[in-house]
């Protein structure tokens, strides 16, 4: 099998894990009928929070998390490793194998096959990624998240600030190799918040609420 064929097999294995809807699973097997019915219409772990069920928001994190994050790990572990050169920059086919599949994995969850291309916005997914690929930058954004959400009680303005801040800590920290897949999921996730950025400059923003529903 040549490396070609090595990285498209994963970018197929990181999709399909990805395009697992567990929050609407979860959701519908919890009871509160069609998360695409309540609040955005998002079937990430936000909109999951707001059917008042705190743990089952959580659940939806962690398994959103892992499914780019368990892409991104099997495929460093079971893919060769060997020297690579990526864009002029020494690397491992392992390691490139591994963002591919990680990178794939939140495209996934964003545009899954299964809900006709309709998913999640890729929060949770792209910090799997970050945490299992490079986890110095997961914990830095997974900070800046916690600090932002804290203070202004916006789950996309916390998640829009860690994105756009991860190409500068990644830069810092992290080979560029990272640096390029992590500014392409960056991309992402600012086109998959588009109608947020839009309620955010209007004011008309939700805020994030801990409160159960009646």
């Amino acid at each position: 099998m040549t490396y070609t064929s090595v990285f498209v097999l994963w970018a197929v294995i990181g999709y399909f894990l990805g395009s697992i809807p567990f929050g609407l699973v979860l959701t519908r097997l919890a009871g509160y009928g069609d998360i695409r019915k309540i609040g955005s219409g998002n079937i990430g772990a936000t909109n999951v929070l707001r059917t008042g069920n705190k743990t089952l928001a959580l659940l939806t994190v962690i398994l959103d998390a892992f499914k780019a994050g368990f892409a991104a790990y099997l495929a460093y572990h079971l893919a060769p490793d060997a020297e690579y050169y990526f864009l002029n920059n020494g690397t491992q086919v392992n390691i490139l194998a591994s963002l591919i599949a990680g990178v794939c994995g939140i495209l996934g969850h964003m545009f899954p096959i299964w809900l006709k291309f309709k998913g999640g916005k890729g929060i949770s997914s792209a910090l799997g990624l970050l945490l299992v690929t490079y986890w110095q930058v997961g914990l830095v954004a997974l900070g800046i998240w916690v600090f932002m959400a804290f203070v202004f009680r916006y789950s996309s303005l916390s998640a829009l600030t860690a994105a756009l801040l991860v190409p500068f800590v990644t830069f810092l920290l992290a080979p560029p190799i990272y640096v390029y897949f992590y500014s392409f999921v960056v991309l992402l996730v600012i086109f998959k918040h588009r109608s947020n950025i839009k309620r955010l400059i209007k004011g008309e923003e939700s805020k994030i609420s801990f409160k159960k529903k009646a």
